[in-house]
């Protein structure tokens, strides 16, 4: 049986075909124009490498694939969340100068200065015959650098004569370089020669070579008091006396004139060989053709310094056993607690941390990078997050052909030294740990103009890198800004006396006034003769006044290189306590 045709029901209309077609028109025209006003109101393009935008994908099992993590607690949080708040977004452009990214505005009221007062007699007249005083330096170079400079100062407490230091053949580096190989001995001695007496070996004692040395050993942080207690009865019976593993033996505090003759040694009686510093200022120059400015960054994310310094990256049970199996190379270290650490900022941060320390701070995504740094934990699946954030990514090993290299590649302190002339040369230096290297140019740089030089705020960073996926890019951004206040190498940032001195020379910066720099324009001469040949390239400006640290983060300034690692006991409490481990003190060297 038929049904009725609908036009005839008595409660609808009849609709025309060309209504309806005109209905499905307008329909889609809505529509269209619907996509057209969300593609509008849309953010503009981010990046896409999924571990920076967030889309990370989830992992079933953790445990027999490593990926770059921001966090232990990385795989919990929320994907969705994150794609929808979390993005960092294109930048292009170094930043100007004016903005602060590449120097200070402050630094030009402040110089380096460390020329000898008048009460500080000259070496002839005080240094006593037959007294010779020889240093065994410990360590990588950097290690190495801080017992060269305290050992000219132990020789003038002691009124002796100083034979050039030997450095360490033996350590975790295995470098058979001596001193002459890598740092200019001759200037040594000559630039030095009013301070302390400086011979290249022991004279003969009536056509005789004295007999060998009275081997000894001071405490860490031994005062003037201590070496005129302890060594020198020894060195007026004997005559001649050698301090054996020289690192650390001097105290921080000193008279100023002391500390002023520790900053004479280091920034500039040591300088490195010819071969050693062209090479360097040849990297340099690459990097400059690059790019108007540069950042050097000292990664510190080996595999050994992770394993030493007991800390987790998201890596499963493959990462816990190979970094724990790389750990029990150190009997000493107890049993760490990588949570812990990681809150209270004694984890280097990850490649991918630091590129979004970098980038929050408005550092463009053209910038030129270069990496000192040894292997990397995870290889290039570790920095493939750094290199997506930062493209331009350089080394040694890229700038300069393996025939360039080939002097110093089979030698870790000239490959070493390379690094620290790159990174002093830089616009912006990072330093990603509190190892030598990190202090020695933290100090250099203060002292050659306030250089704008970066340590991560690790403590409070890490909470911050937990939680991005619950913010903005804006938010995360400032955040940044404010925790990275007080560690970007600005004048004053460290009360004077804190800290290491060779991290913070405080007693050789001079603070000028406006009368001052009026009368006296050439006041920097007084940086000595080798200041043409080291000029610094510090920026122009900064935006960010002087800050004084008034938060509890620990200082890490105020710790013993030791003090860095998970150890249960402190090595600075007394003068007398030593440390025998010598891998494990030579291991974070640089």
């Amino acid at each position: 049986m038929r049904l009725p045709r609908r036009r005839h029901h008595p409660l609808r209309c009849p609709i025309p075909a060309a209504s309806a077609v005109s209905l499905l028109s307008t329909a889609v025209a809505v529509l269209l124009l619907a996509l057209a006003l969300l593609s509008y109101l849309a953010p503009p393009p981010f990046l896409d490498h999924p571990s920076v935008s967030g889309d990370r994908p989830r992992r079933s099992d953790p445990s027999p694939v490593r990926k770059p993590k921001i966090s232990p607690d990385a795989a919990v949080r929320k994907d969705a969340t994150t794609d929808e708040t979390f993005r960092v977004p294109v930048r292009h452009g170094g930043g100007s100068s004016k903005n602060g990214l590449w120097g200070s505005k402050l630094s030009k009221y402040y110089v380096g200065c460390s020329n000898a007062s008048n009460k500080f007699p000259a070496a002839e007249a005080v240094t006593r015959r037959e007294r010779y005083l020889m240093i065994g330096t410990s360590g990588g170079l950097n290690q190495q650098r801080t017992g060269i400079t305290d050992a000219v100062v132990a020789a003038r407490i002691l009124n002796a004569t100083l034979v050039v230091p030997k450095l360490d053949q033996r350590s975790f580096w295995k470098d058979a370089s001596n001193f002459g190989d890598i740092f200019d001995v001759n200037w040594f001695i000559s630039f030095l020669s009013k301070d302390v007496k400086i011979i290249k070996e022991l004279p003969k004692k009536g056509g005789k070579p004295f007999r060998g040395p009275y081997t000894m050993r001071v405490p860490r942080k031994c005062t003037p008091r201590c070496y005129q207690t302890r060594v020198l009865p020894v060195l007026l019976k004997k005559h001649v006396v050698q301090l054996t593993k020289f690192d650390y033996r001097l105290a921080n505090k000193l008279e100023t004139d002391l500390q002023k003759l520790r900053c004479r040694v280091n920034y500039h009686a040591l300088i490195f060989t010819h071969p050693i510093q062209d090479m360097g200022d040849k990297l340099i120059h690459r990097m400059k053709e690059k790019g108007k400015h540069f950042i050097a960054l000292h990664l510190r994310y080996e595999p050994d310094m992770l394993a030493f310094s007991g800390c987790y990256y998201g890596g499963g049970e493959k990462e816990r056993k190979e970094l724990g199996t790389i750990r029990k190379r150190w009997k000493t270290l107890h049993i760490s607690n990588p949570d812990k650490a990681r809150r209270q900022g004694r984890c280097p941060l990850t490649p991918e941390e630091v590129g979004l320390m970098l980038r929050a701070l408005d550092y463009g995504s053209d910038v030129h990078i270069y990496v000192a740094s040894g292997e990397i934990y995870g290889g290039d699946e570790s920095l493939a997050p750094l290199k997506a954030l930062f493209p331009n990514f350089h080394s040694k090993e890229t700038l300069a052909s393996k025939e360039e290299l080939e002097p110093f590649s089979l030698f870790s302190s000239r490959m070493a030294a390379l690094d620290f002339i790159v990174c002093d040369g830089s616009d912006a230096f990072v330093a990603n740990n509190n190892g030598n290297m990190a202090r020695m140019l933290a100090g250099r740089r203060r002292y050659f103009g306030h250089k704008r030089t970066l340590r991560p705020n690790a403590k409070k960073l890490y909470s911050l890198f937990l939680n991005r996926a619950n913010m903005t890019w804006e938010q995360f951004s400032l955040k940044v800004h404010s925790h990275q206040r007080g560690f970007l190498g600005e004048p004053k940032e460290v009360r004077p006396g804190r800290g290491e001195f060779h991290e913070n020379p405080s007693a050789c910066i001079c603070e000028t006034t406006k009368a001052m720099r009026g009368k006296h324009s050439g006041l920097l001469s007084q940086t000595n003769a080798d200041d043409q040949h080291r000029k610094s390239n510090s920026g122009h400006s900064i935006s960010e006044p002087t800050y004084n640290r008034t938060d509890k983060e620990p200082d890490w300034s105020d710790m013993d290189y030791e003090e860095y690692t998970p150890l249960s006991k402190s090595l600075s409490s007394s003068t007398d306590m030593d440390y025998e481990d010598s891998e494990l003190e030579d291991f974070l060297s640089d």
